[in-house]
């Protein structure tokens, strides 16, 4: 059997708690790997996706659950500079790297309405299109707590709406494919923080748009998203569990709360059923907001 490295070997000693119990917890609570999977582990060559693959690695060697693994790098048009420090970040970490090419950055520069989605949308049609030639059933992609809370927050914020990073998806366009995110519960600042101890450097947005731009060590710029932290981080100040309140929010929705929601074209409205009996929305819409309970208070559930 394959022998574990020190950066791997990091994540069950120094950082057992902060990364791997929450690693493993998101996969099995969220059940994102099943027997007999191959999953496609998706690697940008930014530090959340290379802490995934080395995660998910791990798994695959000790796990009772048997699935196989391909480790794929797409290069949307990285310069010489950074597609080699992905390559050398491979090597170090001894993940077995398939690389394939796409033109991406070049198609999306001159776009001027919402670009970084036109360069998300093409990126994950290629990785779903190369997975499935690799005879993968999944896709797995970097995405961790921190981007779910704040996906919410701008959800709300800018978008006038209720929702969130879901776990696992099938895919609409590529059938029998699903996008999984094992790091859905890893926080950011144990990841930067596992980077630093393992002496580790990794590649930031490197598209054409942002390469003159200031990036943040979290990888974030002068985007909506990084307003985002900026905010969180003002919030965490006063209310220390304001992250783990955020997303169980998005778990304990009630709908005799909610004004009107829909699933998928399917709308609904309170007043289509106001009217047909008592309605029990009173017990919470007259009063105080709802009691936090203890587990929701403060991060120890999480």
């Amino acid at each position: 059997m394959e022998l574990a490295n020190e950066h791997e070997l990091s994540l069950i000693k120094k950082y057992r708690q902060g990364i791997w119990s929450r690693f493993l917890k998101g996969v099995k609570e969220y059940k994102l790997i099943e027997e007999g999977d191959r999953i496609a582990v998706c690697i940008s060559g930014g530090k959340d996706s290379m802490l995934m693959a080395v995660c998910m690695k791990r798994l695959q060697r000790y796990s009772k659950v048997p699935f196989e693994v391909e480790y794929l790098v797409m290069d949307p048009g990285y310069d010489e500079v950074n597609l080699q420090k992905i390559i050398d970040n491979a090597r170090e970490l001894e993940i077995p790297i398939k690389i394939f090419k796409t033109q991406i950055f070049r198609s999306v520069v001159n776009v001027k309405n919402n670009p970084c989605y036109l360069c998300a949308r093409m990126r994950r049609g290629y990785l779903y299109k190369n997975a499935m030639d690799l005879g993968c059933n999944k896709i797995a992609l970097g995405h961790h707590f921190d981007d779910v809370i704040e996906t919410i927050l701008m959800g709300m914020l800018y978008g006038s709406q209720v929702q969130t990073m879901m776990p696992k998806i099938h895919s609409e366009n590529f059938e029998g494919m699903q996008l999984i995110r094992p790091l859905y519960m890893v926080r950011e600042d144990d990841i930067i923080s596992w980077a630093k101890y393992n002496g580790l450097e990794f590649i930031q947005c490197a598209c054409l748009m942002t390469k003159n731009n200031k990036v943040e060590e979290d990888g974030s710029s002068t985007s909506k998203r990084h307003e985002i932290k900026l905010l969180l981080r003002k919030l965490r100040a006063n209310n220390p569990a304001v992250d783990m309140n955020i997303f169980r929010s998005v778990e304990n929705v009630n709908l005799q709360t909610i004004i009107s929601y829909h699933i998928g074209d399917e709308y609904h409205h309170f007043l289509d059923e106001y009217d047909k009996g008592r309605s029990v929305r009173g017990t919470v819409a007259e009063g105080a907001p709802p009691a936090i309970g203890k587990e929701d208070s403060s991060e120890g559930g999480e």
